[in-house]
């Protein structure tokens, strides 16, 4: 008997379902996700409706209520249950288990704050309810151990592929059984266990585990278990987030079974999984299933768009509260680690970048430009149509504009969910904002549509730019690719971005709005296995690789038979994480079938041939002579699953088909009359030519004028995008709409230059870490566009560009490349070198724009490794020192000069230089090549009247907080004039004097007070000082503004010679770039009266000896302010570096961290609202080395604000292994030999208002995710892993 097979993704607004009847026939069904009122489960409810719909109600409920299974063959489900737990913080309470001094590990993660420009840092609450400190370490071997006796007696542990550890202090199993005991008593039952180095010898976490078993606890996660991967912050999340959210997965299911006879006894029910493979209800787990339903959607266009077209496709799904991008060439692309609300999670997980908040994405005019998001009205109370008093949107913008038609939408709208979409309120909406935007102008007389269309634009543009990031970053052409579409809003804005994208083909499937869904009818069953490995590529390791794959693989087969597949319908697929030697970016391998390579694989094949032609695929290079190291070994098992024949749809005798009748809708500039079709009524080989709307029950489809769309023989829709005239015709006049687009457009030139450079890049400091921006400039050497936004280099480049302009201007021709480093022309210190590449336009003498990169060299000489000395006393004992170096001369790239210049400065690694400086010219070379794309489209003149018109904004933007200020300033004191001065550690101030015009918007920020430049390396440039003040403007405006020269415009800055923030030519000036540009920060926010001090220090700590060195950067505690307490134990302002894992820094230097937590000595500042507190990190050194410290706010205390006290200052100590204590001071270099304990502790935040009552410890403020969550999106994917990774430097 023939069965009804239901395929369900339950997501946060609809729950979608497609079910194949007994007789073949296909229903749909959508269901809000969450109705209380009419129902418990939405997917229950659906199955329950879909078959009394086919069957009658005797034959579905029984006489308990239940649904009777005997009609159900198989339910395949995706679901945001998971993934809505931890975004509300809803899951289980669970205890964490950690070593001895690792209590904060997760509350500090990688110590980078999630926004860097905001004061009020909010970062997502921990998930855990408690914390257990265990007293017991593993440690890894090292031959160069030195400790001698202290080491003796620690007991020889073996880990995975022979591995050696030592066990430094063995588990107290009475003291830990006690520990559990007291913790269960209070009636938590779900406890994670994360160990240091357990992904390897997972010996004490077993151990423990046992123990919480017999205790009494339900759900164990063991690290080691839930992700045996070397990174013990990123594993403890892992088995955190599988602590908390298993419980609440298994209640789920449960709930879900039980409105079923027999609990769903003897049905096939399976879920999908992050990674896109479907695995048995019983082994669904909750770390696994965060991208449950987008990966259903990628299936589904994955298979179904494959078959209309040889290109590669974009994945495109756009609903009412997220947008998700993603890409298939004829493989899944997997990430093994991403974020999703604050939790590092790792585990394979398909590549689903979310990048806007869809249609729900809210509409403002701010200071002359229209903005699109990131603020969404959410599911609730959703667009202003929806008539629940929700806010302008994008949903609203199509609906004035004709493409949205209530008559067609179902009427589940209003208070109670019975009215359609309202045309009248967004109409009036949008009567508001056109006003506000026509006063604003006082010229043209826009319309409604007019503005409706002008936010559209803005929004194409903005989805844009991901789009292009996500291809052009690993090397693909974006135009050579076909859009395929899906989701409620995705065709509404189709043609309009695969025509910005330069793409030709638009893919729709018959089942676009529900195409999640659809795709878990296509998706295997899946089981994985995977451990680490951790040793190189190379002959004497290939069986011991084999023997591993082997084993997974068996794994993989035996669990995939349990579930009744047979070994001809299983197929495994092999994986190696591979990365070379000394790097970091390691990638996740499929091997080549056909062997090319002498180390292939046997029966598995060729890995290194794969690795090499993706890496240089990706990154524009291969490493030579370098070992390749296997990380990891992965086997993915397939079930297979038989793809379900999609029935063909009835052939049309005409290709014309009539529409249904003629609507009016606005395209660009103007009403068209336009087409409407039905999609039910439209027949194979139909061609429908745009303009035109294709409207079914679960979506609406735009055509646009020039487009045609071809019904294919099983209903979907291709969309041919037709040809456009490549001129743009956009006047110089200032257009509000044409400001927003070309923001976005410079912006994306500079994020591509920035791609270029990270892929060709050789070094760690720029491909992994990611320290280097790339920028575009206009023709008089102002910043028009800066990316990613480092603090410490806004702004800063564009006084290098112009020192170049003023001083060898005149002799810039074409193919002319010039370096430049030093503090007197535009440089920050020396370590960051700047190219600079002037571009030239037809026949133009002059340049007609500049395109700059800025990258962080590891070394370029001076007198220690690294460059970056904690004691010079002059420039030329920090590196090489370049003011207008011609790099690259009339296209000839100066290799001897710069060689010669680099070897004489004494830099330690010139090949990693070398290579770098071409990496830098390369990304140049492509930002000229984008912005001639712009000229050849608009013209030259309307470009660079544009990219005056992005300073001008920016410089509105200013003036307007300028005012607010001043008002604000006058009312409390009386006058608009503001002053501060604070404190070097030497006793040096800094002071500033701020003279506000209210009336213009206009301010003098005056130094003129401030102490003499130092005999030392404090000294900073006068660029920095424009990054400061660029970065301390930007966090007060509070929201996104082009971040370029405008922003100055309105300031005038006074810096007198020779003093410590404008110092001689030849004035050593490392410190300056990491420690007194916070003390400017500080100064700034405090004459602004925001908040209070912040941590005040980069906290630089460098140790080495002559075979290798390491440096570092510790956060602190943020400042509190006038609503909201400080955050502890994270870096602020100036920096956003994150500090490497305790598993990497133990494997690789001769170092054990003892401690890494917050401060408990009430570091941070009381008041009405509490500062941050400082951190505590602990190094115990296994060998000889040098130990250098560079730091600030050892002496003078963060300031606190309004009464609020200040924070503690930081210490650092020497802790001798014959018991010594020295304190080491705020800057000092020191032999410490093995056993010797270097200890820090680092500043706390000032506290804000006086203290009228006992308030929440300072990170409990962090529980603020309900209001963040109705303001934006959560990004989540490769690109915002890339973007984080971008601004934590």
């Amino acid at each position: 008997m023939n069965k009804f097979n239901f395929f369900i993704d339950r997501g946060g607004t609809f729950t979608d379902c497609i079910c194949i009847t007994a007789n073949q026939s296909v229903k749909t069904m959508k269901l809000l996700s969450e109705d209380p009122e009419n129902y418990k489960d939405a997917p229950t409810e659906i199955i329950k409706r879909l078959l009394i719909e086919e069957l009658g109600k005797d034959k579905v409920i029984n006489e308990n209520g239940l649904i009777n299974t005997s009609h159900i063959g198989c339910v395949r489900m995706g679901t945001t249950v998971a993934t809505n737990a931890l975004l509300e913080r809803k899951g289980e309470k669970i205890v964490l288990v950690v070593n001895k001094g690792l209590k904060d590990i997760l509350q500090i993660g990688n110590q980078a704050r999630p926004k860097i420009f905001d004061l009020n840092i909010r970062k997502p609450s921990n998930l855990y309810e408690k914390v257990i400190e265990v007293d017991c370490r593993i440690v890894p071997e090292r031959n160069d151990c030195e400790l001698g006796e202290i080491s003796s007696s620690w007991r020889k542990v073996s880990g995975i592929s022979n591995s050696t550890f030592l066990v430094q202090k063995e588990l107290n199993v009475d003291e830990v059984r006690g520990q559990l005991q007291n913790v269960f008593d209070l009636g938590i039952t779900s406890v994670a266990v994360c160990l240091a180095h357990s992904y390897a010898c997972p010996e004490q976490e077993l151990i423990i585990g046992d123990i919480a078993k017999s205790v009494g606890f339900t759900t164990i996660t063991l690290s080691h278990q839930a992700m045996p991967m070397i990174r013990l912050v990123n594993r403890s999340f892992t088995s955190c987030a599988e602590a908390y959210l298993e419980p609440h997965v298994h209640r789920y299911l449960k709930s879900f079974k039980a409105g079923f006879e027999k609990n769903l006894e003897g049905v096939e029910v399976l879920f999908m999984q992050s990674d896109g493979g479907l695995t048995n209800i019983n082994r669904f787990r909750g770390a696994k299933a965060i991208l449950s339903g987008p990966a259903g959607g990628v299936i589904g266009y994955s298979l179904t768009g494959s078959r209309d077209t040889n290109l590669p496709l974009i994945g495109f799904d756009m609903g009412g509260t997220s947008t998700d991008v993603s890409r298939f060439d004829g493989n899944y692309e997997h990430v093994i680690e991403s974020t999703t609300a604050g939790v590092t999670i790792q585990a394979p997980q398909l590549d689903i970048n979310t990048v806007a908040a869809g249609g729900g994405s809210q509409l403002f005019f701010r200071s002359g430009m229209y903005v699109v998001g990131p603020e969404s009205a959410g599911a609730h109370p959703g667009p202003a149509c929806y008539k629940k008093g929700g806010p302008l949107t994008i949903t609203d913008a199509n609906l004035v504009l004709g493409r949205l038609l209530p008559e067609y939408f179902p009427k589940i709208f209003g208070p109670h969910e019975d009215e359609p979409l309202d045309v009248e309120i967004a109409m009036n909406k949008f009567s508001e904002i056109t006003k506000l935007i026509n006063d604003y102008n006082k010229t043209e007389e826009l319309s409604i549509q007019d503005v409706a269309m002008g936010f559209i634009r803005v929004a194409n543009e903005s989805m844009c730019r991901p789009i292009r990031a996500l291809t052009q970053s690993r090397g693909f052409d974006t135009s050579k690719h076909a859009l395929a579409v899906f989701g409620g809003a995705g065709g509404q804005h189709a043609c309009s971005i695969a025509k910005e994208l330069g793409m030709k083909t638009v893919l729709i499937h018959k089942y676009a709005g529900i195409l999640s869904a659809y795709g878990m009818a296509y998706a295997d069953v899946v089981y994985e296995s995977q451990e680490p490995y951790g040793f190189a590529f190379e002959t004497k390791n290939i069986e011991a690789i084999k023997n591993l794959l082997d084993k997974l693989s068996s794994q993989c087969i035996t669990q995939l038979k349990n579930q009744g597949f047979s070994e001809e319908n299983i197929q495994c697929e092999p994986y190696l994480h591979l990365r070379y030697n000394s790097t970091d970016c390691a990638l996740m391998i499929s091997p080549d079938k056909v062997s090319k390579h002498e180390l292939s694989v046997p029966n598995y094949g060729d890995f290194i041939s794969a690795f090499l032609t993706r890496y240089q695929k990706e990154f524009g290079f291969i490493l030579e002579n370098r070992s390749i190291i296997v990380d990891d070994v992965r086997v993915r098992g397939l079930g297979k699953t038989k793809i379900p024949d999609e029935p063909l749809v009835e052939k049309a005798k005409s290709k014309k088909p009539n529409p249904e009748k003629m609507i009016k809708v606005f395209f660009d500039n103007k009403w068209m009359e336009t087409k409407l079709f039905i999609r039910e009524k439209l027949m194979a080989n139909h061609e429908i030519l745009g303009p035109a709307i294709i409207i079914d029950r679960l979506s609406t489809i735009v055509i646009e004028p020039n487009s045609s769309a071809f019904i294919t023989e099983r209903g979907d829709i291709i969309i041919t995008i037709g040809e456009n005239s490549l001129q743009k015709v956009v006047g110089v006049e200032l257009d509000p709409i044409q400001l927003s687009i070309f923001s976005h457009r410079f912006m994306s030139i500079a994020e591509q230059c920035g791609r270029v450079l990270q892929r060709t890049s050789i070094s760690t400091n720029i491909k992994e870490r990611l320290d280097f921006s790339c920028a575009l400039f206009a023709q008089d050497g102002g910043l028009v566009s800066n990316a990613p936004h480092i603090p410490v280099h806004l702004g800063a480049m564009q006084e290098t560009v112009r020192y170049q302009i003023k001083t060898i201007g005149n002799t810039l021709k074409d193919g002319d490349v010039i370096l430049s480093n030093h503090p007197h022309a535009g440089g920050s210190h020396l370590p960051d070198l700047t190219v600079i590449t002037p571009v030239f336009y037809a026949s133009k003498k002059e340049p007609v724009f500049f395109v700059a990169s800025r990258g962080h060299h590891a070394d370029i000489g001076g007198i220690t490794s690294g460059s970056m000395p904690p004691h010079s006393k002059s420039l030329s004992e920090e590196g090489a020192a370049f003011k207008s170096f011609l790099l690259v001369d009339g296209g000839v790239f100066n290799e001897k000069g710069i060689t010669d210049a680099l070897i004489s400065a004494g830099t330690r690694n010139l090949s990693d230089n070398i290579s770098d400086l071409k990496a830098q010219i390369a990304a140049n070379h492509k930002g000229i090549i984008l912005v001639r794309e712009l000229i050849d489209i608009y013209g030259i003149d309307v470009v660079q009247a544009f990219m005056k018109y992005i300073q001008e904004n920016a410089a509105e933007c200013v003036r307007d907080m300028l005012k607010e200020i001043a008002l604000d300033t006058k009312k409390r004191t009386g006058a608009s004039v503001l002053k501060a001065t604070e404190f070097m550690d030497d006793g040096t101030p800094i002071s500033l004097e701020i003279s506000i015009d209210e009336q213009n918007g206009t301010a003098v920020f005056d130094f003129s007070e401030t102490g003499y430049e130092v005999y030392g390396n404090c000294n900073t440039p006068r660029a920095i000082v424009m990054s400061a003040i660029i970065y301390c403007l930007r966090c007060m405006v509070g929201y996104d503004i082009p971040l370029n020269q405008g922003c100055l415009n309105p300031i005038e800055v006074i810096i007198p010679e020779n003093c410590i923030l404008n110092p001689s030519k030849n004035a050593a000036v490392v410190g300056g770039n990491v420690l007194t540009s916070q003390r400017i920060v500080d100064v700034i926010l405090k004459a602004f009266k925001v908040c209070a001090a912040s941590c005040g220090c980069m906290n630089n700590v460098t140790f080495g000896d002559d075979k290798f060195g390491y440096y570092e950067t510790v956060g602190g505690g943020s400042g509190a302010g006038p609503n909201w307490h400080g955050t502890s134990g994270l870096h602020t302002h100036m920096t956003n570096t994150r500090i490497t894992d305790l598993e990497i820094l133990e494997q690789r230097y001769p170092i054990i961290l003892k401690t890494f937590c917050l401060r408990d000595d009430n570091s941070g500042g009381n008041g009405l609202f509490k500062g941050g507190e400082g951190v505590k990190r602990e190094l115990l050194f296994r060998k000889p080395v040098k130990l250098s410290v560079l730091t600030e706010r050892r002496v003078v205390q963060n300031y606190g604000m309004e009464g609020g006290k200040p924070g503690k200052v930081g210490l650092n100590l020497l802790k001798r292994n014959d018991g010594l204590i020295l304190n080491l001071g705020s800057k000092t270099a020191i032999d410490v030999i093995a056993g010797d304990i270097f200890s820090m502790l680092t500043p706390g935040g000032g506290g804000y208002g006086k203290k009228v009552e006992k308030r929440r410890r300072s990170y409990d403020n962090n529980n603020e995710e309900e209001e963040e969550r109705a303001k934006t999106f959560y990004e989540k994917g490769s690109l915002f892993a890339y973007r984080m990774l971008q601004e934590s430097v």
